[in-house]
């Protein structure tokens, strides 16, 4: 892509714009073995995972933390 074409989309209104940056975002995890972690976020990752596994009644569903966010 070269620069007169972002030129072009950044003239197009806000709806238009946000919705080429949501098909980009999805588009970036149609393969999610493409990004790679680093050391640091697969040790995080893997940390997170074992303490949910010790101790999974702690923390919230999804259902909890939706209902959570869409309150506020």
């Amino acid at each position: 892509m070269n620069r007169s074409q972002i030129e072009d989309i950044l003239e197009l209104p806000p709806s238009e714009r946000v919705a080429i940056v949501q098909e980009i975002w999805e588009s970036v995890f149609e393969d999610v073995h493409a990004i790679p972690l680093s050391a640091g976020q697969r040790a995080e990752l893997e940390k997170r995972w074992l303490d949910f596994q010790q101790h999974p009644e702690e923390g919230e569903s999804w259902d909890e933390v939706e209902k959570a966010l869409r309150s506020e």
